[in-house]
Formats: structure tokens, sequence, C-alpha cells
């Protein structure tokens, strides 16, 4: 699955230690405080919507400067864990889900006081909280919902999905849909660790326990996931043979108009925006319960910062404040994790798809990523790996699930 991280320019990770012993200057002679930002969102692309929404904080607050550093996403966590090392990081620095929980139980975040918590998306807002302390501040997001085509469910007369579509509504217009020998396919869902933690979640099961050192999915639930998604291949979706898996295969099986329903992220609506039949969104069915991958990017204060307090506007601002909102989405730059309908208008009425409100409704119920207490990486490739030996018929799925327990655990175990 793709991750939505938008990023820019190489720049040195000296830079980083340059920068990142936060400046006490105006502390003492009057003159403005200095605090350093390091990031990968602006990468690739939004530098200068960034340097907007840096020229009106320090307008708002002429008293503080941002000196901003930006990276590349793939050189940014090796920069970011060097200054942390060596202790030299940045006021305020970017980061994702998966890695808040190991920088908050090292004492690498300071706490954050929120002026306005109601300003957030409460399930966005909480995914950065610690015993019930903000450690982050989200400064964007994206999901995943599910893409259909109307004229594929006009044809065979079936009603479009909604938001209160179940598994089994979705099977049996997969199914309905599904015509081989015309090369049309009814869904198509990747066979993913990131889709298997949310068809797990969407089924009442759990991947991991509750201290993180041991996988909790081979159960029952567990197995109702995964041969959920296992079982599409060959019945609704195409196989491996037949190029499931493969790089925009899905994306562009849809464009083609050879695919009723696709699941993925909102990032797909520009490549499909120019196809010649009309399409839509709803928020991805579930069984048990509705839940949607989400992924975000957010921002935290170093704990060892010199200007805690001058940081900590500064993260407000760059997270929640109207110019941030406007940036964003007169930008197309991610989406701005506000909770205010009102001031995400602009968004709604930007065109195709219609129902881009199943984008904000899919935050009523949501599936974080599982996060390990260590062996992150290791534990996503095992899992797809395993449950693609399933789905290529080498391993029953219940073999698959009791290899990827035994694996994983002795990855991530104690």
């Amino acid at each position: 699955m793709k991750r939505l991280t938008i990023a820019v320019g190489i720049v040195a990770v000296g830079a980083i230690a340059l920068a990142g012993c936060s400046a006490a200057s105006g502390e003492d002679d009057g003159s403005p405080v200095t605090i350093t930002y390091t990031n990968f969102i602006s990468n690739g692309g939004n530098e200068e919507n960034l340097q907007k929404i840096v020229d009106a904080f320090e307008e708002e607050n002429p008293d503080i400067r941002v000196e901003v550093t930006t990276l590349p996403y793939g050189d940014y966590f090796t920069a970011l864990q060097t200054d942390l090392a060596a202790g030299t990081q940045s006021d305020v620095f970017d980061i994702e889900y998966a890695n808040y929980a190991e920088f908050q139980a090292n004492g690498v975040l300071a706490p954050i006081t929120v002026s306005d918590p109601s300003v957030y998306r409460q399930s966005v807002l909480e995914a950065y909280q610690t015993d019930g302390t903000q450690y982050a501040l989200p400064s964007s997001f994206s999901d995943v919902v599910l893409y259909y085509n109307k004229d594929l469910f006009d044809a065979a007369g079936l009603e479009y999905p909604s938001a209160d579509w179940t598994w089994a509504d979705e099977k049996a217009a997969a199914e309905a849909l599904t015509d081989e020998s015309a090369g049309v396919w009814g869904d198509h869902q990747p066979v993913s660790f990131y889709e298997y933690y949310k068809a797990l979640a969407q089924n009442g099961g759990e991947f991991l326990n509750a201290d993180r050192t041991a996988v909790a999915f081979n159960t029952p639930e567990g197995i109702e996931a995964a041969k959920w998604l296992v079982e599409k291949s060959g019945t609704v979706m195409p196989t491996i043979e037949q190029g499931q898996g493969t790089p925009d295969f899905d994306t562009n099986l849809f464009k083609e108009g050879k695919l009723a329903m696709l699941h993925t992220g909102i990032w797909v609506f520009g490549a499909v925006a120019d196809v010649p039949f009309e399409w839509d969104i709803a928020v991805e069915p579930g069984n048990v319960r509705q839940a949607s991958a989400v992924f975000s990017n957010a921002v935290g204060v170093s704990a060892n910062s010199k200007n805690i307090e001058a940081a900590g506007k500064w993260a407000e601002f760059l997270t929640s404040s109207d110019t941030m909102i406007d940036v964003r989405l007169d930008s197309g730059w991610e989406l701005p994790p506000i909770s205010d309908e009102g001031k995400l208008a602009v968004y709604l009425e930007k065109g195709a798809p219609a129902n881009r409100q199943a984008v904000f409704d899919s935050l009523d119920g949501i599936a974080l990523p599982p996060v390990a207490q260590k062996g992150q990486s290791e534990m996503q490739d095992i899992m797809t790996e395993e449950l693609v030996e399933a789905q290529a018929g080498r391993k029953t799925v219940e073999e698959a699930l009791a290899s990827a327990e035994e694996r994983i655990n002795a990855v991530i175990g104690g």
C-alpha cells in the first residue's frame, strides 16, 4: 500500500545537526527566538506551500523565527535517528504514527498543551496521545475507501455501495459483477499486511497483544479475515498469474473499466479523474464493525528544546491554523486533520468523486497500523509473505497464519 507522505530536495544530514541545537537568541537581547523545524512532508514540490505557512506564522508571531530543513522521505528517518543519538535534533520534527510509540517511550517528545483540541479530528488527534497526554500533533492524513464503477453497477441493475454495507453485501455485488470471459472483475483488494490488519479490525480481532510483544491474530476472527482477502483471488479478482499484485495493476484495471470495485487510498483520485465512465467512492464495508485504514503524519516537539513554548506554538499553527487549511486545500497537499466541516467545504466541492464526504466519514471508525515494540518492518513483510503463500495455494490460510505467528513472534517478542 502506498504510504501517503509527500517530500523535498536533498539536504545533508549534518544540516540537521547544525540546526538542531535550538537557538536561544532573543531570550536575552530582545531579538526574535529562532526555532528549528526538520520535515519530509514538503519534499517533492510543496516547499513553497510550507513557506507560505511559515511566513504567516512569523507575521502573527514576530518574536519567533522558524528555520526549516527539508529532507527526502527515504533519508529522513536515518538522519533523525542520527541526530536523536547525538542530541542535536530540531525543536520540531516530523514523525509518522508507526514510529510515534517508540519516540514517546524513549522520552524524545515533549508533552504538548493544545489551546483548542476540538479543532482537530478527535480520532486522528488521539492517535498521538499516551495515557491521556498529547505528545505530537497530526499534520495531515489520508485514508482508504471503496471506489466503484457506476456504469458497471448500472448495467447489472445493482444498487451502489453505501456506508452501511457489510462484507456480505460487497461479496454478493462482486460475484454478480464478475464476468471473467469479458475480462471484468467485481472486486480488488491487495493481499498484504496493510489490508489484513484492517480486515482483522473490521472483523473484531486484534493483530498484537496488549504489550505489543506477540501476535494475537491466529484466532477464528483472524482466520476469517485472511480468508476474506485470499479467497477473492480467482473468484472476484484476478490471480497472481493474471497480474494481481504487480505495481498499479489494480488502478489500471479500474481505469480500463474492467474493475467494478477497488479498495485503495484517496491518493488515486487524480489518476482516475479522466476515466470515460462514472465512478464514485464509499466508506469501506466492515463485518463486525466499520474500520478504515488511516495514514497520518504528525509533528513532535523535542523534549530537550530550549524553546519549548515557541516550538509548541509553531507545531500548533502548522497543524491547525486557517492558513494551513487554506494552503493544503488549495494545493491538494494531503488533507488537514481538522474537525470543522465548514472549512473543508472547498475540498468537498472539487468535483469527482461526488461523495468526497466518505473520506471524512471513514474517520468515524479507524484502523491504525499495529506497531510492535521492535521488528516493525520484518513483521509487515512476514505477514504479507504468508498471506501470498495462501493466495497462491501453497498453504492453507490456517497454515499461513500459524507460520506467520511463529515467525513474527520470534522477531518482535521480548
